[in-house]
């Protein structure tokens, strides 16, 4: 279940970032989100890029979440 928490983490980061700054984010930048009423510090940018690479591990839920945020390669 690890896994499935993080890719919802990574998920709202970066649907979060996009919303408010309406571009790819960069890597480095630390967004903080609000999961379940717990703050966590996440990189979007890192987990963007790890879910490219992993992107033959993806289902096809996540895949289409990925491109509903405008990631062509998803």
């Amino acid at each position: 279940m690890r896994g499935a928490e993080a890719f919802t983490r990574g998920l709202a980061a970066l649907a979060q970032y996009i919303k408010r700054e309406r571009t790819v984010v960069p890597r480095q930048h630390t967004e903080q989100i609000t999961v379940d009423g717990q703050d966590h510090d996440v990189r979007p940018g890192v987990w963007v890029s790890n879910q490219k690479n992993r992107r033959d591990k993806l289902n096809e839920q996540q895949l289409a979440q990925l491109a509903a945020l405008g990631l062509d390669w998803a």
